[in-house]
Formats: C-alpha cells, sequence, structure tokens
C-alpha cells in the first residue's frame, strides 16, 4: 500500500471485526478529520498525530443500542455517558410510543411527558420536570434539526412515538377516551407521512398492559396507543411500509390473537413489500417458559418464503434483574391494588402509608395477594390472566439489596421471614442473628409470621426502603445464547435509561460479546455483526461500518477482561446530580479500552471519560434510509 501522507489517530496492531461476520484480521486503523482514512497491514503513515499500540484488542464499529428511552436524559446531558463507556455510540429513541418528537407538548392542564413518561418509565415527576424547559421545538422537523445545536455524544435516530402523536393531533384527554375524527385520522397519516419524509425511523406503538397514565384524572387509564384500533393504525403504518420504514411494537397480554393478526401484517406477499417490524421480546420468562420458543417460531413463519415478511424480536444479553422500591416496580402495575399504591406521587409516602392501613384497600390486596401467589401457578401470557399474576411471589427468588436494615441485604425474603418467625415463635429468645435483627423484628406483630403480614408490615416500616431484586427472565444462559443468534432475533433489548431504580442494562451488547467469545472469534464476528451493521441495515442508517470514508465510530475492547464480565456483579447505584436522583448503572470498567466518535476518543484507558464528550457537537442525527 502506498504512503498516507496524514492522519489523526494511528491504531495499530487491532484484532479488526469490520461487523460484516467474517472472521477478523489483525491491521492498523488510520482516522483523518473524523472518518476512517485507511485499513490494512502495517500502513505507512508519513505524519501520524496520535499512534495507538492496540496489540492483543479487539476493534470493531460502535455499537448500536436498538431499545433506549434515553430521550429525555439526551437533553439534559448530550454526551450520554452511562451509554457511551460500554461502547455504544449510536442510541435510537422514540421507542414503545414515547418519545419529544412534538416537544413538550403543554396544553392548558395537561403535560403529556409527565403523564406518559412517569410510570411507564419508572421517572419520577421531579426527574422530568428538569427535563421539559430543554424541550423547546413544536414540530418533529425541529426536533431532528435541533440536534445539530448541542453537544451530542453519540449519534441518535428516532421513531414517532405514536402516544405523543396521538395527543398531538387530538389531546391527552381525547386520546385516551374516544375514538379520532375523520379530520384527526388525516392529521395522523399527514403527520407520519412528514416524518418518514425527514427521517424518522418509523413508528412506535405500545400494547404493554401494565403500561398507565400518571396525570388526575386519568390514572386509571393506560397510555393513548392502546386505543388505536386497526383501521386507524394500519394507515399510518401503510406509510411506513411504503418509506421502508420499521414499526417498533410490543404484544397486547390481554389481546393476543389481536397482536397476532398485526404482526403478520409484516408479509409482504399480498402488499409488495414487508413491514419492518422491531417486536418485543424474545427473552426466557421465568413466569412463562418457552414464550421465548413460540416468539422465535412466530417469526420463522412470518419470515418464511411464502409470506415474505420481515419481522425480529428484541433479545437480551444477560439475565433480566429487576430491583424493586416497595412495590414500586413495573410486575405490580398489573393488580388493582398495588397499582394504587404506584399511583401515589414518589414522594407520597404519607399516602402510601394510608392505604397500607385502609381496610377497604387490604381487602382488595388481599385478592390480589392471592393471585400472587398460586401454587403450582399455570401462566400461559404476559398479562391479562384473571387468576394468576405474571409476577409470583416466590419470597426464596427475592433478595434484599441496598435495603432500609443493611443487615438484611444479601438475604432473600424467606431468609429473613423465617429467622423472624423463629424469633416471634421464641419470644424474641431465637432467630435473630445479632442485636440489630433483634430489634428490627421488636417492630413487627405476631401476625407477620405469616408472607402477606410480614409484606405489608414491611412496606409500612421502610416504604421505598423496602428494596429487593428478582430475576423476570434469562436465567439460563445457554437458552440466552440461542435467542441471541437466532436469525428471527436481534440483541438489544436493553431499556437504557428508563425505570431509573427498578433495572440497567446500559452493558447489554457487552453480555452479549461475552457469550460469543465463549464459543470462539468466528461467533465473536456473528455477535459484532448483530450488535453493527445488521441493526444499522435493518433501521436504515448509516453508521454499524468501519469502511474508508465511514465515520470514525470505533471501540477498542480488552478481550482478557470481557471474558470475566459480570452484567449482575457490575450493576450499582449513583446518584445523578443533574437529576438530583439516585439511578441505577452499569460498571464494565477494564473491558472497553477506547471508544471513538466521529473521529474524537470520548473513553480511554480503560476508565474515564475525556473533556471532548458532552462538550463537542461528535455524533449526528441520523435520518433513517437518507445517505
Amino acid at each position: 500500500m502506498a504512503q498516507i501522507n496524514q492522519c489523526d489517530t494511528l491504531i495499530k496492531n487491532a484484532m479488526v471485526f469490520d461487523g460484516t461476520g467474517n472472521m477478523p484480521v489483525v491491521e492498523d486503523l488510520a482516522i483523518f478529520n473524523g472518518k476512517v482514512l485507511a485499513r490494512g497491514a502495517n500502513l505507512d503513515v508519513a505524519e501520524v498525530g496520535e499512534t495507538v499500540d492496540a496489540e492483543g484488542q479487539w476493534l470493531m464499529p460502535g455499537m448500536l443500542d436498538i431499545h433506549t428511552h434515553l430521550d429525555l436524559e439526551v437533553e439534559v446531558n448530550p454526551g450520554v455517558p452511562e451509554a457511551v463507556r460500554h461502547g455504544t455510540t449510536t442510541v435510537l429513541l422514540g421507542n414503545c410510543s414515547l418519545g419529544v418528537a412534538f416537544g413538550a407538548q403543554l396544553n392548558g392542564d395537561e403535560n403529556p411527558i409527565l403523564d406518559c413518561f412517569t410510570r411507564v418509565e419508572n421517572m419520577p415527576k421531579s426527574v422530568l420536570s428538569k427535563c421539559l424547559p430543554k424541550l423547546t421545538w413544536d414540530s418533529t422537523a425541529g426536533y431532528l434539526d435541533h440536534f445539530a445545536y448541542i453537544p451530542l455524544g453519540p449519534n441518535v435516530a428516532s421513531f414517532i412515538p405514536h402516544s405523543m402523536m396521538r395527543i398531538e393531533a387530538m389531546g391527552t384527554d381525547a386520546a385516551v377516551n374516544r375514538e379520532p375524527t375523520t379530520e384527526e385520522r388525516v392529521r395522523l397519516k399527514q403527520i407520519m407521512e412528514d416524518a418518514m419524509k425527514q427521517g424518522y425511523m418509523g413508528l412506535s406503538t405500545d400494547q404493554i398492559v401494565f403500561h398507565y397514565l400518571a396525570n388526575d384524572p386519568n390514572k386509571d387509564i393506560r397510555i393513548p396507543s392502546h386505543f388505536a384500533k386497526c383501521d386507524e393504525l394500519r394507515p399510518c403504518l401503510e406509510i411506513v411500509r411504503k418509506h421502508g420504514g420499521v414499526w417498533q411494537t410490543n404484544p397486547d397480554g390481554e389481546k393476543m390473537l389481536r397482536t397476532l393478526k398485526r404482526y403478520f401484517w409484516s408479509a409482504s406477499r399480498f402488499r409488495g413489500a414487508p413491514l419492518k417490524i422491531s417486536a418485543l421480546t424474545a427473552i426466557d420468562f421465568v413466569s412463562v417458559p418457552g414464550v421465548w420458543q413460540k416468539m422465535l417460531k412466530l417469526g420463522k413463519v412470518i419470515n418464511s418464503k411464502l409470506l415474505g415478511g420481515k419481522i425480529h424480536f428484541q433479545a437480551l444479553g444477560g439475565s433480566f434483574r429487576m430491583w424493586s422500591d416497595g412495590m414500586i416496580s413495573p410486575v405490580f402495575e398489573e393488580l388493582e391494588s398495588t397499582r394504587e399504591m404506584i399511583a401515589c406521587e414518589a414522594d407520597q409516602a404519607d399516602k402510601r402509608l394510608a392505604l397500607l392501613n385502609d381496610s377497604a384497600w387490604l381487602e382488595r390486596f388481599k385478592g390480589d395477594w392471592d393471585r400472587m401467589t398460586v401454587v403450582n401457578a399455570n401462566i400461559t401470557k404476559l398479562g391479562g390472566n384473571k387468576d394468576q399474576a405474571t409476577f409470583q411471589m416466590k419470597f426464596d427468588e427475592m433478595t434484599f439489596d441496598d435495603c432500609a436494615v443493611p443487615g438484611w441485604n444479601g438475604d432473600t425474603l424467606a431468609q429473613v421471614l423465617a429467622r423472624l418467625t423463629t424469633y416471634i415463635n421464641s419470644n424474641g429468645e431465637k432467630g435473630a442473628k445479632d442485636e440489630a435483627d433483634a430489634a428490627e423484628f421488636a417492630r413487627f406483630p405476631k401476625e407477620c409470621t405469616h408472607p402477606r403480614e410480614f409484606w405489608l408490615q414491611c412496606l409500612r416500616l421502610y416504604d421505598t426502603g423496602f428494596r429487593w431484586w428478582f430475576d423476570v427472565a434469562n436465567k439460563d444462559e445457554d437458552i440466552v445464547e440461542q435467542i441471541l443468534f437466532d436469525e428471527n432475533a436481534l440483541p438489544g433489548f436493553n431499556d437504557s435509561g428508563a425505570h431509573l431504580t427498578n433495572l440497567s442494562f446500559y452493558d447489554g451488547n457487552l453480555g452479549t460479546l461475552r457469550i460469543a467469545q465463549k464459543r470462539g472469534l468466528q461467533r465473536v464476528a456473528h455477535a459484532v455483526h448483530r450488535l453493527t451493521r445488521e441493526p444499522a441495515e435493518f433501521f436504515g442508517l448509516n453508521v454499524g461500518t468501519i469502511e474508508p470514508g465511514a465515520q470514525a465510530d470505533i471501540v477498542l475492547l480488552n478481550p482478557e477482561n470481557l471474558k470475566n464480565h459480570d452484567m449482575n456483579a457490575g450493576r450499582t447505584k449513583v446518584f445523578n446530580e443533574i437529576f438530583e436522583h439516585e439511578v441505577l448503572v452499569n460498571r464494565s470498567d477494564g473491558v472497553v479500552e477506547q471508544v471513538y466518535i466521529n473521529g474524537t476518543r470520548v473513553w480511554e484507558d480503560a476508565s474515564h471519560h475525556t473533556a471532548a464528550l458532552g462538550t463537542q457537537t461528535l455524533g449526528r442525527v441520523l435520518r433513517a434510509n437518507q445517505a
């Protein structure tokens, strides 16, 4: 290869995975003016700004996080450091029918951002309110345009969020209480047509039965996307199909036949072209064993040559561990009594306590408790089971963590209850492991030997300090691997930025790479493809490649440290100074050596961000199906 005149950065001797799925090769990569200048063995460059010795490291394109709820965080913290540190250089916004494509949408007493995000994504109103002043645009075009004027870290692309689109056309109250008028239907289609021309990826909708509004008078009503019937939704999706866009969606546990019917809209057989669908989700739910197999088989049928569809089910690269602050957790939105508890504002401990001491509420909760403690539960669907709740209380699988009683951390609820029972039955002579244990047990009346009464007393005493975790799904890593590399699934169900203290999978892509690493370099190459070029092509985005001329979004990994990365062990709760609130995040220090966005290093030495992240505009808005 002829000598190259100059480059800004020369990365030498890395094992390069180019995102195509081909086996890696050891070579150099040169960066100049934010782009990949050249790749090859022993590049000869006359003038080099900086040389990086990457021997023993893996180099790959920056990864995509295909399922995030960073829509508001990117406005107040545009570097999005919690995503970037794990090798993410592109994030997709506007998922699950929620987003800020229309701005704040304030209208009289209506505050749709607070109404929709608070309970669905477990974001306190105090946090959301800090973001609202940043939402200065009032159109879908203005939303995409504004990214050029903030110090954006990762690249961003967005769906049109369906709940917010219905609010834009109808108003919040109307969007959940009546069908759209003829004029409003025309308006919905026009919004969709304009948005696809502007570069939106497509439309995101929501049907998850746990998703409720947070403001009076609609706290017992689900978010607007739920109320769109097929004759309203399909015309908008035909516009998405026409433009080669994507429908991001999820299932309705109460109307599975309708959900299946809608998934088959993907088929091209009678429409000329497929409707691309990115659906939730293919994970191995503890409560519904084997449902992942049904999802993947469904995808295989829809994607068959006979039907010509193009659907995948999003997958997660590790175990799905969820925390609950008392009963503030998504799983408790399913039941009437626990939903009343969640409907209280985050700072309304007094109202939660009042419910816990209200005889009528306790009677309702007793019935819901029975639904959560079914012996030999046989749950067949997620949500909508009349006699059985999706989440089943199994105290031996629920672990105290960061709770109000430090001595209980690491114990299961079953272990603490067993000690308490011994303590009560022995009149305080036995059971407690130390004086602190005994002091807490003395606060529990005798009836608390019953699991339900123990649970209620924990809520009364500790409120959200009654903090514990459980595994929702993906406990068997062999099954996780099957899902991740099935052609009808796609890794990336990370939910980054949502559920501030309930869950955190910013490092989900690293989990996929670690699982792949066990099978050798060919499987790693396949994983890199699934995290870079494959999603980029599916969503119509010009990223995910390190070919000469491409924007230099690059990740360097330490493969030895990747082997030992533990998503659960690396999860921690920190205080977010911008939000003035605690958040659950991930730490993979030592795994990701360096991250470059637009040729600028934003993460270095496997340990810290650089000054460039969040102060310079590095990433760009990605307009789907446009160069």
